[in-house]
């Protein structure tokens, strides 16, 4: 599997990427640095691609990750 290839994630992961890095560009972050972070929030609460052959097969999902971040302090 090529570096990038996003076959063994699940189609909740690819959306959870998708919407992580909308919030990223909607506070100034570049595309590809938006995508970057996102993939990266998505690694570390999955361990990596859901379906069989992927990292994260079998492993319990940790929230943690997704609960940081955001508009802290109450700013709007």
């Amino acid at each position: 599997m090529p570096r990038g290839d996003k076959d063994k994630y699940t189609d909740k992961e690819k959306r959870q990427a998708e919407h992580i890095e909308e919030g990223y560009e909607s506070r100034g972050v570049s595309k590809d640095e938006a995508e970057r972070r996102a993939w990266a929030t998505v690694n570390a609460v999955h361990h990596g691609g859901e379906k069989p052959g992927g990292g994260g097969y079998g492993k319990p999902e940790n929230h943690e990750p997704m609960r940081e971040g955001g508009e802290k302090g109450g700013r709007h």
